[in-house]
């Protein structure tokens, strides 16, 4: 469900960047105005980059709640590796 979330939360950020971006690039290559071009391109990345790296207040419940399921929930394909090694252990008389 997290993964839809986070789709979702991507595609609002990039219905603001991309037309940032082509701003960017219009200024910087059509207009002649690299400074402004590379403001709004830098902008349209920062826009991306803050979306997906800084961890917001309504995303930590999210982080507390996984380590906590992590941290409680044991891996079940560890503990049939450890059974099988006590089995053949046992029946090579170890």
């Amino acid at each position: 469900m997290a993964g839809i979330l986070d789709t979702i939360k991507l595609a609002g950020v990039l219905v603001l960047a991309i037309p940032a971006a082509l701003a960017g690039l219009e200024f910087a290559l059509v207009r002649g105005d690299p400074t402004t071009g590379v403001i709004l391109l830098g902008l349209a990345a920062g826009l991306v980059v803050v979306e997906r790296w800084i961890t917001m207040p309504s995303d930590i419940p999210e982080l507390v709640a996984s380590r906590v399921v992590g941290s409680v929930v044991t891996d079940p394909e560890s503990t049939d590796d450890e059974s099988e090694t006590e089995t053949t252990d046992t029946a090579n008389g170890r």
